[in-house]
């Protein structure tokens, strides 16, 4: 399948002068090379920044579009990838205050809450803003999409380092919000930013709403994530245990993978990462017996044999194993 790729760079309010870099690699049908709908969207959201190492691994693994382009190695050509980079930054520190608006200045959160649905609010925005500008530069990006896919396609979402403080976001806005709807039958909503048309609500590339969204996640990964501060994964038994009865109630169903290397997961200055790490596990795989399978969750340890280093922590994303 051909495909569009390149960066974006948007805001999600026309009065800041905050933009997010987002990479894209989007499908293209293979007769009109316009857009068309994806099987899945993969949304990876990015960490801190690294700068300077002089490593060539961490220099790469740190290019947002050479991320996109693993994704779609990884998850297959009729996905849509999306690599999020904050869109502020204090000094290296990412700071996702749009999706978490409890982080302090260096982007970690006191708490995560599900008042006003933030970060399922602002992917949402985020998406629709990106696919206007990704419309603007592709010939032929306006044509109506076609495809047998699914009305909304499944979602995968993956959070990288600090990223992971995102999914943990999503996570609990998720425990509490109302979907009733299954993948591929989700009664879309009014979109964010205007109206549409009798054919857009038939087809739609991306989520047009926050229910559409959630509703439409099929897999989370936290991947070798970690915080300077308690928070890097959740540890709130009720938003696991809402979870597991969303599944259970006819929800779709949910895999959770936790990655993890020497350098996250063996760090005994910040042993509070490893811990609640261990309390997440062991939550999911209570919820998973309870749910009859329909929760899924594993955990995968990469260079268990290796000493901690920085290299790991990037290079764990080309080889991370999400089968």
């Amino acid at each position: 399948m051909e495909r569009w790729s390149g960066v974006l760079k948007v805001t999600l309010d026309p009065s800041s002068r905050a933009y997010y870099r987002v990479a894209a690699s989007l499908c293209l049908a293979p007769s009109s090379k316009s857009l068309t709908i994806p099987s899945a969207h993969a949304i990876f959201f990015n960490g801190d920044r690294v700068e300077g190492t002089g490593n060539p691994v961490i220099e790469r693994l740190s290019d947002l579009q050479n991320l996109t382009d693993i994704l779609v190695s990884k998850l297959g050509a009729s996905v849509n990838a999306w690599v999020i980079e904050s869109s502020i930054f204090n000094g290296p520190f990412a700071v996702y205050k749009d999706f978490i608006p409890s982080v302090n200045y260096r982007g970690e959160p006191k708490t995560y809450s599900p008042h006003g649905f933030p970060a399922s609010t602002s992917i949402v925005l985020l998406l629709s803003k990106c696919l206007e500008e990704a419309q603007n530069v592709i010939p032929g990006g306006h044509q109506k999409p076609s495809s047998s896919c699914p009305r909304v396609p499944k979602t995968v979402v993956l959070g990288f380092s600090k990223g992971g403080a995102v999914l943990n976001q999503i996570v609990t806005e998720l425990a509490y919000s109302s979907i009733e709807n299954k993948v591929g039958t989700t009664k879309l909503k009014q979109p964010v930013g205007g109206n549409f048309s009798r054919d857009q609500e038939e087809e739609q590339i991306i989520p047009n709403s926050k229910e559409s969204f959630l509703s439409s996640i099929s897999e989370i990964h936290y991947v070798d994530v970690g915080l300077n501060s308690a928070g890097a994964y959740l540890t709130d038994p009720d938003v696991v245990s809402r979870i597991s009865e969303h599944v259970m109630g006819g929800g779709s169903e949910i895999h959770f993978g936790l990655h993890g290397t020497p350098r996250q997961w063996c760090d005994g200055m910040r042993s509070w990462i490893r811990n609640e790490k261990d309390r997440l596990l062991h939550l999911l795989q209570d919820a998973s017996k309870k749910s009859g399978g329909k929760l899924k969750v594993c955990e995968k340890f990469y260079f268990a044999d290796k000493r901690p280093d920085m290299q790991m922590h990037f290079e764990i994303i080309e080889r991370l194993d999400m089968s």
